[in-house]
């Protein structure tokens, strides 16, 4: 009898693309069939989304800030809050998500509150943990701004809580880092807080 043509030709592969490959053998792995309907075009999507998910190793902060610095005299709070955040999970690659809280303090110098959102694509963009993203995106930010503090407060589910393990619906994982002002001066701590809506630093 002849075998049938797979539905996947090696051939459609741009470049041979060993991501999209691999995700077939995973496939066949876990006891599906690659090539029936449904499946046919899997591989290059789940590479595709990875790639796009993972960008942020390609990013660096200097090149996402563009230069969009600038000489300003302004002193007081500048406060961007409810960032959408997607990232994935570097123990199980399932996606964590939630919202984000940037404040800094400026000392002669603002960012583009556009770019704000976009350093934390370069970070979120990467296998991550979420306590190690808050801190990337204080560090940078308080590096590319030299201002008298940064505060960063990230509120995430977890589908890897969600769905597998202790299968928790509810559970929210708040983490935060404070550079400067915002770790020394409590009434600057506390003005942030409230601006985001958090009495505290404690999970809901």
């Amino acid at each position: 009898m002849a075998q049938a043509t797979p539905l996947f030709d090696e051939r459609e592969k741009p470049g041979g693309d060993r991501l999209a490959a691999l995700v077939r053998s995973m496939l066949e792995e876990l006891g599906e069939d690659p090539n029936r309907e449904g499946l046919a075009r899997t591989p290059w999507r789940v590479a595709d989304s990875m790639r796009f998910l993972l960008s942020g190793y390609d990013l660096d902060v200097a090149q996402v800030i563009n230069g969009a610095v600038f000489e300003e005299s302004y002193e007081e709070m500048v406060v961007v809050k409810d960032i959408e955040v997607y990232s994935l999970c570097e123990h199980h690659l399932l996606p964590f998500y939630g919202k984000a809280h940037v404040a800094y303090l400026p000392s002669g110098r603002i960012l583009g509150l556009s770019k704000i959102p976009r350093v934390i694509d370069v970070f979120a963009r990467r296998l991550q943990v979420q306590e190690r993203l808050t801190t990337q995106v204080a560090d940078a930010l308080h590096q590319a701004l030299e201002p008298l503090g940064v505060a960063v407060v990230i509120e995430a589910v977890h589908l890897c809580m969600m769905m597998r393990g202790v299968q928790k619906q509810t559970s929210e994982a708040v983490t935060s880092a404070l550079t400067g002002a915002f770790r020394t001066d409590e009434k600057c701590r506390t003005e942030f807080l409230s601006l985001i809506g958090r009495s505290s630093l404690s999970s809901h």
